[in-house]
């Protein structure tokens, strides 16, 4: 496939992505498997330019506001076109000839660049002098909680979100170790190496499909970043001890866990959304993990949830979040959030913990994770949640003896992650 074709389809899906509002990963898969004709070296083409324009979406729509044109007003095919031009002129530094090359109007090429559009390429911006959201590729509503969050490295955290993540897998202590999995892995072909922080941990160095790898069909291993594998480790789940996983979803941290105990005992993974939990049910097979009861729930009216009182040695709130902290991977979440909403979603998380808190046993743990950079729904909720429960006392769990977990791309080469560890001691 010729770059032009390419470019077509770049604009294809950003425009799907405005009309539709799913996650980016979704309507990309979608559009390459309507599209078996597009090779894979292609498809990873694609799928980076697409990424990148919505990793830099904000000096994009800046420029473009500049030149007398906004995105945000536009329909979804338009938007798409001015934000790819925009990011070939003021990131890739494309030539203006050669995006006039690029975009023909011939057959299976993009349209040509109207007179409109033409404003764009006739000055180049210094993103040095634009605003500190621009320069970090963020939304401006999100400046003060970062800066909150980081402080003088903001800039630097910022920058970090701007490349793709590295790909972490989570070896399956059921079925294999991490030296074994590492020999196969390598004797397989794969570039490896070693988590610095997770004891099952292992990262790829370059790009490569693990789904096709025997390791990963047959359940040796699992694609987990360092910071999710971490979340389990600060469960000290031991084996023959009943673990409720609240917040399932699709079963990662569950997975973690049955390892961890080796298949004695029991876990309850619930979830409000049923079709969550048939994913896990998949992954669990494959791991060989014969321990964990599925359970979809209404919430903690659920009449089984009711009779759940003080069962559990250890209980995990992976609560619902804004995954600020996955920006590197998924930078369209970042576009579809206002400070409302990671309020509500504050309110929602202490809620959860609160509830959570009655199916904790006495010198049980509980533990609170996010995914999220922003201290609203990180300490702000662990601080309000001891205030309120003087049941629990909190147990250090991050790193180098800190109170708690906070992990990010700069510090510790993982997503953003956070976790608080509670013990009921009344």
């Amino acid at each position: 496939m010729k770059d032009a074709p390419r470019l077509q389809s770049v604009l294809d899906i950003l425009t799907f992505h405005g009309e539709e509002k799913k996650p980016l990963d979704q309507i990309c898969h979608a559009y390459f498997k309507a599209r078996h004709y597009i090779g894979s070296k292609d498809r990873h083409a694609i799928a980076a330019y697409v990424y990148d324009v919505m990793r830099r979406r904000a000096s994009c729509d800046w420029w473009a506001l500049k030149r007398g044109q906004s995105p945000l007003l536009m329909a979804p095919d338009d938007a798409a076109r001015v934000r790819l031009l925009t990011y070939l002129w003021i990131i890739e530094k494309m030539p203006r000839e050669r995006i006039g090359i690029l975009f023909s109007g011939e057959t299976y090429a993009p349209e040509r660049v109207s007179s409109k559009e033409r404003a764009i390429f006739e000055d180049l911006p210094d993103l040095s002098t634009a605003p500190p959201w621009i320069q970090g590729e963020f939304p401006e509503w999100a400046f003060p909680l970062l800066k909150r969050r980081f402080g003088e490295t903001l800039t630097e955290e910022a920058q970090t979100f701007l490349s793709p993540a590295p790909v972490d897998l989570r070896v399956n202590t059921l079925k294999t170790s991490r030296e074994k999995a590492l020999e196969d892995l390598t004797n397989a072909g794969l570039s490896l190496a070693m988590t610095p922080l997770s004891p099952w941990g292992l990262r790829l160095n370059t790009r490569a499909n693990i789904t096709q790898t025997r390791a990963f069909q047959e359940g040796r291993v699992e694609v987990q970043d360092e910071g999710s594998q971490l979340i389990a480790s600060i469960m000290d789940a031991k084996p023959g001890q009943s673990i409720l996983d609240l917040c399932a979803g699709a079963g990662g941290k569950t997975l973690a866990l049955a390892a961890l105990l080796e298949n004695k005992g029991r876990i309850v993974a619930t979830d409000t959304a049923a079709w969550r939990l048939k994913r896990t049910k998949e992954r669990l097979k494959r791991a060989g993990a014969c321990n964990v009861e599925l359970r979809p729930i209404v919430g903690f009216q659920d009449k089984w949830l009711k009779r759940q009182a003080m069962r559990f040695d250890r209980v995990l709130v992976d609560a619902p979040c804004s995954g600020s902290g996955t920006w590197r991977r998924n930078p369209d979440q970042k576009w579809n959030m206002t400070t409302r909403d990671v309020t509500e979603l504050a309110a929602l998380q202490l809620s959860l913990l609160e509830g959570a808190a009655a199916f904790v046993k006495r010198e049980g743990f509980l533990v609170y994770a996010t995914c999220s950079l922003f201290c609203e729904e990180n300490e702000d909720v662990a601080t309000a949640f001891l205030a309120n429960n003087p049941a629990f006392e909190a147990i250090p769990c991050g790193l180098e003896d800190a109170l708690y977990l906070s992990l990010s791309p700069v510090k510790n080469g993982t997503d953003g992650f956070f976790a608080a560890k509670f013990q009921k001691v009344l």
